[in-house]
């Protein structure tokens, strides 16, 4: 990029000479050498000025995350977030990089102090739990993702409502279950929309997965993780043959449209819904060059789209329309120990941070991450530098 900017300046620096040469001619025949010389002058500064106004177009160094905190050993594989009354966030960590640790939520406070919350609550049949995504009510209750198909395939998996009183979790409402593949949740307008990142799809045809909506007072809802469920909102497909994993994070801009990142095909699909929550329209934004996959995302003040490249380690940046798109920082394959981004799962803005957790347990082809390891940490990218 800078080579061509340096072309197109020495371009049009060459053009303006050639004028100027011109200019001098006739300006030496009918005002003499005054004239002529000031018209060099102008043209100079001219071409200066578009030298400078090219420089100042070139596009900002990437930064640079660092390190807010290691987790204790009880939270091997860090992933949601979200963000309480009181200004704490809540982590959620199903530690699929070392079950022997039972799933639990821990809080950081504002001065970045981290402990136990709460231990999640099991699943009768698999004595486990596995929270991923998470989201606050308006009433302080807490919902869960509890992707039970995790660790192995299953069709055991629930939302959970967390009751919290004075603080602390009381009790669990289960709102959905029968779940193949839940992911990502959100509160919007009275209901939670949650991701389903793998729905049941004919052999041979791209992954099927979605959205679905449930109110914020459900229970019992059964799914049937096809696309005639009731519940389901809008089916997604993933068209990368060689990363067949669908709808992953998702988030609401200040329009209320809802954004949802499609994991393998690298993608923001944009739904636009009326005031009765009816979808209007489903875009799927173009595929930034710059990204290999598209996790948890979240948006700024502006709904610029900050994106969590769990493949790449890195965060990206898409423009709300999608037209713009580029690497705010990113990692070599790393242990997260001196700020690196460590297998990048959910980006959340903390005033003029970017917190971020790093899964760190994935590997495969695609992925820059070459195993799981110590320490568990969780970075930031501090946005006002």
């Amino acid at each position: 990029m800078r080579m061509f900017s340096r072309f197109v300046t020495e371009t049009r620096w060459l053009c303006l000479t050639a004028a100027v040469v011109g200019m001098l001619m006739i300006v030496s025949t009918s005002h003499g050498q005054d004239a002529a010389e000031e018209a060099a002058s102008e043209a100079a500064s001219e071409a200066a000025a578009e030298e400078t106004a090219t420089e100042e177009a070139a596009p900002a160094p990437p930064k640079k995350s660092e390190l807010l905190l290691t987790l204790p050993e009880i939270c091997p594989t860090p992933d949601g977030m979200a963000m309480d009354a009181e200004g704490n966030i809540i982590v959620a960590c199903p530690n699929y990089g070392d079950m022997t640790h039972p799933a639990v939520l821990m809080k950081i406070d504002p001065e970045n102090n981290v402990r136990l919350w709460c231990q999640m609550p099991v699943h009768p049949k698999t004595g486990r739990a596995c929270p991923m995504g998470i989201a606050f009510g308006p009433d302080g209750d807490l919902y869960v993702v509890d992707n039970q198909g995790w660790p192995e395939a299953n069709d055991l998996g629930r939302i959970l409502r967390l009751h919290v009183k004075d603080g602390r979790v009381v009790g669990a409402t289960v709102v959905a279950y029968g779940m193949q593949h839940p992911n990502g949740v959100r509160v919007h307008k009275g209901h939670l929309y949650v991701t389903q990142s793998m729905l049941k799809t004919p052999e041979g045809e791209p992954l099927l997965s979605g959205v679905y909506r449930f109110k914020l007072d459900d229970k019992g809802i059964k799914v049937g993780n096809t696309a005639d469920d009731k519940n389901l909102l809008v089916p997604i497909k993933t068209l990368n043959m060689d990363c067949q994993y669908g709808a992953d994070g998702l988030v609401f801009d200040s329009k209320g449209n809802l954004l949802v990142a499609n994991f393998g095909d690298a993608t923001i699909h944009k739904i636009v819904m009326d005031e009765e929550g009816k979808v209007v329209s489903e875009e799927r934004l173009p595929k930034p060059e710059c990204m290999k996959s598209a996790d948890g995302i979240c948006v700024d003040d502006k709904d610029n789209i900050y994106v969590a490249d769990f493949s790449a380690n890195a965060i990206c940046v898409i423009s709300p329309d999608g037209k713009e798109a580029s690497v705010l920082a990113s990692s070599p394959d790393c242990d997260g120990s001196k700020g690196g981004l460590d297998q990048p799962g959910e980006p959340m803005f903390r005033g003029k941070e970017l917190i971020i957790t790093n899964f760190d347990m994935v590997t495969g082809p695609d992925k820059l991450n070459s195993g799981h390891d110590k320490p568990y940490t969780i970075s930031v990218i501090k946005m006002d530098e």
